[in-house]
């Protein structure tokens, strides 16, 4: 670590005159100073301060800052400061700039085949035979009316040519817009991020970039801390530097042990104040980063290889979190900087399982693999039926010689029908699909900040529609967060509410407003209102804030006992954590003895009294069976109001006895009750009809709390979490784990199948109990379906659990920066309502997903069908590969638009959730796409063969090469447009509903899609031409097209009435994947070929080439029980396609390295892949 940052030094000369003049800007430190400072750790930073400072306020001097006062806060000095010391924040990575998007776009696989038949059709349509022989040829070129339109050959390679750029153009700008989304998204992230600075002897909050070297910073319990700084004073300190050193162990800090403290790094136990001495990129995290190339661009193309091994969650959320700024780089980069990627590959291995796929991700992948597999199969039989029906037809039937001169214009046949299988291809397989979920998943996430819900990861949009529990916290979610004393029990007296001052002796009077004063956060403060008749604010800790509320109302104020006994004045400071569930602080008196303050949970403090204050103020012996009946009396009856009980109690130690400060069971123990208050934190009003729309949708709702199992309990009943009447459990943690743990001590998942069910109060609950719960509901097989788990936090401890669940909301008022961190949302007004917000826009997105796929797979079947057979019977598909690239834009791009953008309604809210098992193709979409696609197939066919009768046209059939267009087949391309036109809008409803119109003119897109397609296709039809291969129709045509269009509409009514339950034919597709694919896939997952062939692809199509990876594990593990001749060839081609336009390197089996020297072509054309071994 040492070496990489002095290496780094070298890489970043600071301009000379700095070096050589440590005192030009007036300090007395330079940076590279400072910066070698960082580098050392415990004894050997207390050494070198020490020589070269003299202590930690020696180095404060030198940087012109006050340890207790800060920085003056004048805007020359800050200035100077940062011209010097440089900026708290990391240049972000260059965005990709559009030209790199668009070459991204063009890697796919199906559109470099269509641009290369494009290119071999172009080339050849300039070759003309010379004209003598071409009778030799057969008919071949005959047919061409006038040289025009011979000439004309070259239209359609162009053609495609063109479409394709436009498709490559479309994805681009898509591409293009979401990661500017982000990147606002991620700035808005980093902009709210403000870190508690002294300047002026003020505590401020100022944002983390405008933190400046020589800042005195206040660090607390949940920080992440945003620059490098050395400790002057801490209580307690434990910070997490995992992210740094990857130990998972806390490292204590003190200033006279371990005063360092690094950016990046999270505080997960007390307090302290530090000087700020490197920010940005001279920080620890700065260095690394510059090394990683966030800063420079020269490392790039080194840590690129380092950086793709991080692809295994590939939401393109972390792709742009990778390019972006501070913040977002969360510190995990570390191992890619020291290279070894193989370590690196064998820690990530060993590493704790990675957030699975999200739901719709696994269900999207199965669906277009099987598709494509299809789609594929399809193709090849297409393109080899045409060849083998020209060769047969011109070479036996007619007998002619293959002559030399006559290749160009076989070729051209061969080009021909080449085309025709690839538009197949293209047709059928869904690349609209990726780009649908990105544009519902991009739109949603844009309109959820308007319903205070921050995506920090995109698919968690999705997951949310599929949540099934919600295991929320009790503090702030459920409840307002602004805590108060409504009850006390002090001197023997049981107070309903606040007690005047004068009932009250002045020695416990005095007693209490020391022992609250002192004893709790110096940075938890009331303060007065911003307005005119709000309540005061409320300032740090919410229960410490409550308590000092209680002074205030005992008419007395904290500030002066504070200003007496100043924060550096106490003695040891015993912080507050929640193993302890207690807070002391020591203070020394006067005389030279000591006092200790403590508050924390009643049950666990009066188990350490062994005294009590009488009414008069004096110390009565407080006997164990005193306190149970204290319990039965007081405590009981004031958790049953819902109320929390804290302890508050003190000891008194002699002057010449100082106990083993360390041994802290010994010091804080022998106490003296003081009194025991009831505080109430009440429920958020909007709360009861959130939770009950929770569970109308289908979702549990449960509560996972610290506090004590009455007050859970009733806060629960008053939110409607548990109802009068019904079966559930309240555990308290440790019943819950007595519950599923064996004899030795193991969780058990058929013990917790049992008790989760029912539960819906998890009290007394430590995070590691929060965290069983949820992985245990999770990878329950129990139920009918899986379940997909929320859950809430906001603090520290929650951190575990967030990370687990399948989406984990932070709260983004009270929620520290570790819980934010491992959230996938933030919940801008801490409000639970929000999360049903995210409730409906997460169904919204999954049925958004399923219109488009109901819509999109009838094209797919109808395309497919009718290129297929019409190029069987009639040697020419009768949809041109412009026009079907035409439709394929329509049915991808033009409706995920329409279709991912319908606002979400209430009425989402009224069915059960989907859950992981529910495929994404219901028996009702299966029905709909199936009995349109007969109603246009009839429709199409009886076009093509007896359409030139009905319409008194010429037919359109085996027509030659280079013949002008036919009115007959445009006639069927235009019916075929407008049946999937009014098609869409069928699509719209994937319920059965009758009414498809209903809400439809909320959604400005769909109308304006649907309108704007109409437009461009009588654009199309009219002025189109030779490249589109289409005839202008007359007004009666266009009529009769329309009519048949309409009939859609008209035949999904017929449809709607065939009830689904008689059906029972009819297959459910697109099951998220089943177990043993699990298996599968984990065995795919550690292979190289899946990251080098994901390098090159754009993120889209990672879906799709993963699917396809993935089954090549599967053939091989299938083959070996039974060989498969053409199917195996059919999927071993398509990768071996792959691998020669991405020259992968295959490591796998020896049957990729043969098809690798395979030309793409001739394997296309391999009929059975029998020779493949």
């Amino acid at each position: 670590m040492g070496d990489m940052a002095n290496s780094s030094i070298e890489c970043h000369p600071k301009p000379q005159p700095q070096r050589e003049a440590p005192h030009a800007g007036g300090f007395g430190c330079t940076l590279a100073e400072l910066r070698t400072l960082m580098e050392l750790r415990g004894a050997e930073a207390l050494q070198k301060i020490q020589e070269a400072y003299g202590d930690v306020s020696g180095l404060c001097r030198r940087l012109k800052t006050s340890p207790t006062e800060g920085l003056a806060d004048n805007t020359n000095d800050l200035e100077k400061r940062r011209q010097i010391y440089g900026q708290n924040f990391i240049p972000p990575k260059q965005p990709k700039t559009f030209l790199q998007l668009v070459w991204e776009a063009l890697q796919d696989v199906t559109l470099i085949i269509l641009e290369v038949a494009a290119i071999v059709s172009l080339g050849l349509s300039f070759y003309a035979p010379p004209g003598e022989e071409s009778e030799a040829c057969g008919n071949v070129s005959g047919g061409a009316e006038d040289e025009g339109e011979a000439e004309a050959g070259w239209i359609e390679g162009a053609a495609i040519l063109l479409s394709v750029i436009c498709v490559v153009l479309v994805t681009a700008f898509n591409d293009w817009s979401k990661e500017k989304q982000f990147r606002g998204l991620q700035s808005r992230i980093e902009q709210e991020q403000k870190f508690t600075v002294i300047r002026n002897g003020q505590l401020l909050q100022v944002p983390v970039a405008a933190l400046v070297v020589g800042d005195i910073a206040q660090v607390k319990y949940g920080d992440l801390l945003p620059a490098d700084g050395v400790l002057i004073q801490g209580n307690d300190l434990k910070i997490d530097e995992s992210s740094l050193t990857g130990e998972s162990d806390h490292v204590r800090k003190s200033a006279d042990k371990d005063p360092m403290l690094l950016s990046g790094t999270h505080v997960m136990e007390g307090s302290g104040r530090m000087v700020v001495t490197a920010v940005g990129v001279n920080s620890q995290t700065g260095i690394i980063f510059t090394l990683l190339g966030a800063g420079g661009e020269e490392e790039e193309k080194k840590d690129k290889k380092g950086k793709q091994q991080d692809g295994a969650m590939e939401s393109s959320q972390t792709k742009a979190k990778k390019q972006d700024g501070a913040v977002a780089m969360e510190m995990q980069p570390l191992k890619s900087a020291e290279g070894g990627e193989l370590e690196e590959r064998e820690r990530k291995k060993a590493s704790a399982p990675r957030k699975e796929k999200s739901v719709l991700q696994g269900k999207l992948t199965k669906l277009a693999v099987q598709i494509g597999k299809a789609g594929l199969v399809m193709s090849a039989i297409t393109v080899i039926i045409l060849v083998l029906y020209f060769v047969i037809e011109t070479f036996v039937v007619d007998g002619r010689v293959w002559l030399a001169e006559c290749t160009p214009v076989y070729v051209q046949y061969f080009v021909k029908f080449f085309i025709i299988g690839v538009t197949v291809l293209v047709v059928a397989v869904p690349e609209g699909l990726p780009l649908a979920v990105t544009i519902s998943l991009a739109y949603s996430v844009k309109k959820m900040m308007k319903d205070n819900n921050l995506v920090r990861h995109l698919d968690a949009c999705e997951t949310m529609g599929n949540a099934t529990a919600i295991c929320s916290d009790k503090t702030g979610t459920l409840t307002t967060n602004r805590m108060t004393v409504v009850q006390s029990y002090v001197g023997d007296t049981h107070y309903r509410e606040v007690p005047a001052p004068s009932a009250l002796t002045p020695k416990i009077l005095d007693l209490l407003v020391h022992a609250i004063s002192i004893n709790s956060a110096y940075t938890t403060k009331i303060l007065p209102p911003e307005k005119e008749g709000a309540l005061p604010r409320q300032v740090g800790n919410k229960t410490e804030c409550a308590l000092l509320g209680f002074v205030l109302d005992l008419k007395r104020d904290f500030q002066p006992v504070r200003e007496q006994i100043p924060e550096d004045k106490l003695y040891k400071v015993y912080t507050f954590n929640s193993v302890r569930k207690s807070m002391s602080t020591v203070i020394r008196m006067p005389d030279g003895a000591f006092r200790l303050f403590s508050k924390g949970a009643s049950e666990i403090l009066l188990k350490k009294c062994t005294h009590i204050l009488n009414s008069n103020g004096e110390l009565r012996v407080f006997r164990p069976r005193d306190r149970e009946d204290m319990v039965k009396k007081i405590i009981e009856p004031m958790a049953c109001d819902g109320l929390r009980t804290i302890c508050i109690a003190y000891r008194d130690f002699a002057a010449g006895h100082e106990p083993d400060w360390d041994n802290e069971n010994e010091v804080v123990g022998d106490l003296t009750c003081i009194a025991v208050v009831g505080i109430e934190d009440p429920v958020r009003p909007e709360v009861p009809e959130a939770i009950r729309k929770c569970q109308r949708a289908g979702i549990t709702v449960r509560m996972v709390t610290g506090d004590n199992i009455n007050t859970a309990r009733a806060i629960a009943a008053k939110c409607g979490i548990i109802q009068p009447g019904e079966d559930f459990l309240c555990l308290e943690g440790k019943e819950f784990n007595r519950r599923i743990r064996n004899e030795k001590g193991e969780i058990e998942q058929e013990r917790l199948d049992k008790v989760w069910p029912k539960l819906r109060v998890l009290a007394r609950s430590s995070p590691t109990d929060k965290h069983t719960l949820v992985k245990g509901i999770i990878d329950s097989t129990s139920g009918e379906q899986r379940q997909v788990v929320a859950v809430t936090g906001d603090g520290t401890n929650d951190g575990p659990a967030l990370k687990k669940a399948d989406v984990g909301f932070a709260m983004g008022i009270a929620g520290t920066d570790v819980a934010k961190e491992a959230s996938d949302i933030i919940l801008t007004d801490d409000n639970f309502t929000s999360i049903v917000k995210a409730v409906m826009w997460g169904r919204n997105v999954y049925d958004s997903i399923s219109k488009f796929l109901q819509f999109q797979l009838t094209v797919n079947v109808v395309a497919v069908i009718v290129a297929f057979t019409g190029a069987c019977i009639t040697q020419d598909s009768p949809l041109k590969a412009v026009q079907m690239l035409w439709v394929n834009l329509i049915m991808d791009t033009f409706a995920s638009l329409a279709l991912a953008t319908e606002p979400p309604t209430e009425s989402l809210l009224l069915r059960k959730p989907y859950g992981r098992d529910k495929p994404l193709i219901s028996r009702t979409m299966m029905k709909n796409i199936l009995g349109h696609a007969a109603y246009q197939l009839t429709i199409i066919f009886t076009l093509l063969f007896v359409g030139e009768l009905f319409f008194d046209i010429d037919s359109g059939r085996n027509a030659p090469l280079h013949s002008p267009p036919s009115e007959h087949y445009t006639i069927i391309f235009n019916t075929f447009v407008m049946m999937q036109l009014f098609n869409e809008i069928n699509a719209r409803k994937i319920h059965g509903e009758r009414n498809v119109f209903d809400g439809i003119f909320s959604n400005p897109i769909f109308c304006s899609i649907v309108l704007g397609t109409f437009a461009i296709q009588i654009v199309i039809v009219q002025f189109g031409g030779k490249p589109f291969s289409c005839s202008p129709l007359s007004t009666e045509q266009w009529l009769w097209c329309l009519f048949v269009g309409v009939g859609e509409l008209v035949w999904g009514q017929v449809i709607a009435t065939i009830p689904t339950s008689q059906l029972k034919c009819l297959k459910e597709a697109g099951h998220g994947p089943g177990k043993d694919e699990m298996a599968d896939e984990e065995l795919a997952e550690g292979e190289e070929e899946i990251d080098h062939a994901e390098r090159e692809l754009r993120r889209g199509q990672i879906l799709w080439f993963r699917g396809l990876n993935r089954i090549q594990t599967q053939m091989e593990v299938v083959s070996t029980f039974k060989r498969s001749g053409s199917f195996q060839g059919a999927v071993r081609r398509r990768s071996s396609v792959l691998s020669q336009l991405h020259d992968v390197t295959n490591l796998c089996t020896p049957t990729h390295v043969i098809l690798s020297a395979a030309n793409p072509t001739s394997a296309a054309g391999n009929p059975g892949g029998e020779s493949i071994p």
